[in-house]
């Protein structure tokens, strides 16, 4: 089967509130309005001069008549001066006739063309309507025709009518009316595929300017430049204003990350030694009561847990910054996993269990940091699925990479949730972190330290069946 090319196979998406397709039917409306106007109008105006003419060629026989027969009747009988004059007048499509004031007929010219006897016998049987010349439909035919009181010598002969059939003028009309209306639509069309083409060259910048700010990161926004080619001004303008705004960002984002990366530093080695106090009081807690041992426990677990906070917002500033280096080394992840829950299970009931698909997996991470990165989210799970529920750890791996799949059976994440949950200090519940005391930092972390060390970490989620969290690093 031959295959289409893609853009035959692609289905185009037309966004109904974008700029370009309003500019586009905006424009195509206008032009539908202006080109369709001015067809209607020359349609009507063709049709209006045909009528004028057909009644202008009326007139001028009707004014002609009584002198033609003026004149033959000074040296032939008035009957046969008045055939004579009909029969000079007749001609294809006409047809003229004399009625006396009694009503009957005195004379009549022959019928040349006109559309058969049931049309002509139609026509006379509605000579009291064409009293005026008049242009009127009559059985599928159209028709000009008047009437006039016929006056020779001040004698009244009784009246005058004349009539044509243009029926062939008016379908000639209706034809080119149609042809005028297909022109049109068709102007319509190609004007509207040259306008959208048009507008689409002219946003063009704008697509440019959308692509290139939806690439930049927080990484990138000291160096980030909007670089625009044949654009007009006012969209250079916006280029311009849109560069400061990214230099500006570029200098606060810097000022935050390194007020972070300072006031943890600063904050840490105070806090240390509080807690080595208090510690070292604990070990000497002879002469304490039993409440003042208690509120010192409490104070050194408070001070161990701003240490580890303050430990993470220093390692996610250095991430920020370019400064965390990795110390790469060759590692089992079959024996790492096995360490983190021994661990886990020295601090917990919950059952976990190791399913691995090789033996011995070998990756290269920094040992440190992946092991706090599986701790982390070792941690979760146990926090966040309920008692009874068991742990699995997956190992996996193909040609070039290593997976590790941390699953619970909690009451899952939703949806909207999911894509930012990984973001700093956002947490899905607050009132669930207060009591297990996280703070929002714990994926960051991990997220940072995976993809340091060349990996990523993904998640997959539904509620009330548990969540997936997958690291994925390159192998050995």
């Amino acid at each position: 089967m031959k295959l289409l090319p893609p853009w035959l196979t692609r289905r185009p998406q037309i966004d109904l509130f974008s700029l370009q397709f309003r500019l586009t039917a905006g424009i195509a409306i206008v032009t539908t309005l202006g080109l369709g106007s001015v067809a209607i109008w020359t349609s009507w105006q063709m049709q209006r001069q045909l009528i004028a003419t057909h009644k202008q060629n009326l007139q001028y026989i009707a004014r002609r008549f009584p002198r033609d027969i003026d004149l033959y009747s000074r040296q032939l009988p008035v009957e046969e001066s008045l055939q004579r004059t009909i029969d000079e007048l007749s001609a294809e499509n006409w047809i003229v006739w004399i009625n006396r004031p009694d009503g009957t007929r005195l004379a009549q010219s022959q019928v040349i063309n006109w559309g058969g006897d049931r049309n002509i016998a139609s026509f006379i049987s509605n000579e009291e309507a064409i009293t005026k010349p008049e242009v009127f439909a009559l059985d599928g035919a159209y028709f000009a025709g008047c009437g006039y009181p016929l006056m020779v010598r001040g004698q009244n002969l009784g009246t005058f009518y004349i009539a044509k059939d243009i029926t062939s003028d008016r379908l000639m009309l209706d034809e080119m009316t149609r042809h005028l209306g297909v022109t049109t639509l068709g102007a319509i069309a190609l004007i509207t595929l040259v306008i959208a083409w048009y507008v689409r060259r002219s946003l063009q910048p704008l697509c440019q300017m959308s692509q290139a700010t939806r690439s930049i990161g927080a990484a990138d926004l000291g160096k980030a430049r909007l670089q625009l080619e044949q654009a007009p001004t006012e969209v250079k303008e916006l280029a311009h204003t849109l560069d400061l705004m990214l230099s500006r960002l570029s200098e606060a984002w810097e000022q935050q990350r390194q007020f972070v990366s300072n006031i943890s530093h600063e904050l840490r080695t105070p806090l240390t030694l509080v807690q080595g106090y208090l510690q070292s009081l604990l070990r000497r807690s002879q002469n304490l009561t039993e409440p003042q041992k208690e509120a010192l426990t409490i104070a050194v677990g408070e001070a161990d847990r701003t240490i580890q906070i303050l430990q993470d917002l220093l390692d996610l500033a250095r991430a920020d910054s370019g400064q965390m280096h990795f110390q790469l080394t060759r590692i089992v992840l079959n024996d790492l996993v096995l360490e983190v829950v021994e661990m886990a299970q020295l601090c917990s009931s919950r059952h976990l269990e190791i399913q691995a698909t090789r033996p011995n997996i070998e990756i290269r991470a920094d040992r440190d940091r992946l092991k706090k990165a599986i701790l982390n989210l070792v941690d979760n799970a146990v926090q966040y699925s309920k008692p009874q529920t068991p742990i699995t750890i997956k190992l996996d791996c193909d040609r070039e990479t290593a997976t590790l799949q941390i699953c619970d059976r909690g009451c899952g994440i939703a949806l909207h949730h999911q894509a930012r949950l990984f973001e700093r200090f956002y947490r899905v519940d607050e009132a669930r972190c207060r009591n297990t005391g996280g703070i929002g930092l714990g994926l960051s972390i991990v997220q940072a330290f995976v993809e340091g060390m060349g990996g990523r970490v993904s998640l997959t989620s539904k509620l009330e069946e548990g969540s997936t969290f997958t690291i994925s690093l390159p192998l050995s």
